[in-house]
């Protein structure tokens, strides 16, 4: 059997190098966070940003113009759209020719049912933990909720994804999972990732 190539999508990051040597790595997609209360905020322009990875900026309910002003500054791929939302606000940025990325947070059945109001409107989709606040919980939700999306958009999954997650992530049959978001079990603290500990987890993930 061919094996599955996943993207590997690497949120959160803050420092030049840090971001370097994770494009090093071949991720395919690097984050940024644009959300003021993030403790990975990213406040000024970093030294380096991403030649060959994909820029994806993330943004929770903030207003459509100032989406366009990070996504002109920072050479953004895509938009990461982590709050409520809604399809019509997606469909505005769709039209101004956005690619965007729309984050559910899941903690049963109906949580990733609500991703259906949004097909044809994103590149791709990210099933993460629901949390009492936005960003990354470090915390896992229940994998086997994925079987109740029958939506055509491709996903990537999110949400408590550690260094020993690899085999179980290989395990997963969805025809619509495209990769993984890494994020805060990556890291040394908020916003710096352990290069070392991405790169044994891709080989892992690779095997």
């Amino acid at each position: 059997m061919e094996k599955k190539r996943y993207l590997i999508k690497v949120c959160g990051m803050t420092q030049a190098d840090n971001i370097r040597a994770t494009e090093a790595l071949s991720v395919d997609m690097i984050g940024l966070n644009f959300y003021p209360k993030s403790p990975r905020c990213l406040c000024q322009m970093p030294g380096y940003l991403p030649r060959q990875a994909r820029r994806v900026g993330v943004f929770v309910n903030q207003p459509k113009e100032e989406l366009a002003m990070y996504a002109d500054r920072f050479g953004l791929d895509y938009l990461q759209l982590h709050g409520t939302e809604s399809p019509g606000y997606c469909r505005t940025l769709q039209a101004a020719g956005f690619r965007l990325i729309k984050a559910f947070a899941i903690a049963r059945a109906k949580d990733i049912e609500v991703a259906h109001d949004y097909e044809g409107l994103c590149e791709y989709f990210l099933f993460d933990t629901k949390t009492p606040r936005y960003g990354g919980s470090g915390e896992q939700f229940d994998w086997t909720l994925l079987r109740h999306y029958h939506g055509q958009t491709p996903f990537l999954l999110g949400g408590g994804i550690n260094a020993y997650s690899a085999k179980a992530i290989r395990a997963l049959r969805h025809p619509h999972l495209a990769g993984v978001d890494l994020n805060s079990r990556f890291e040394v603290s908020p916003g710096v990732k352990d290069v070392e500990r991405l790169r044994r987890f891709l080989r892992e993930l690779k095997e």
